[in-house]
């Protein structure tokens, strides 16, 4: 595995690449998710420093979840229940954010496909 691909680049936020960059991961995101209604979350159409963050935050995974759920054959809600579920919250507000833990997401959403299998 080369961990060089995950990491973002050092172009300056007024540099016309970044944006044609976002624009285009705004455009692949939108494809990947119609039936995501809201704007796309910036952390999704922004690489992050080592591009190999576990975390989201809940509005992030939640504008993905119409998608995870038809990928994976799960009611909307089942999806969403979890999303909630793997939300981890800073033990006080000022503390930090909630996130959602994506690891621990994925593999409840494959142990429950592997139950569902059975």
């Amino acid at each position: 595995y080369n961990p060089l691909a995950s990491g973002g680049s050092n172009l300056a936020a007024s540099n016309p690449e970044l944006d044609a960059q976002i624009q285009s991961r705004v455009a692949a995101l939108r494809a990947a998710n119609p039936q995501a209604s809201s704007a796309v979350p910036v952390e999704l159409a922004t690489a992050s420093a080592s591009g190999l963050d576990n975390n989201l935050t809940p509005g992030a995974a939640a504008w993905q979840i119409p998608r995870v759920a038809a990928a994976r054959q799960l009611p909307v809600e089942q999806v969403a229940q979890l999303v909630a579920e793997y939300t981890h919250r800073p033990l006080a507000r000022f503390l930090g954010q909630p996130v959602v833990n994506i690891v621990e997401l994925n593999l409840a959403l494959d142990a429950l496909q592997g139950h569902r299998a059975k």
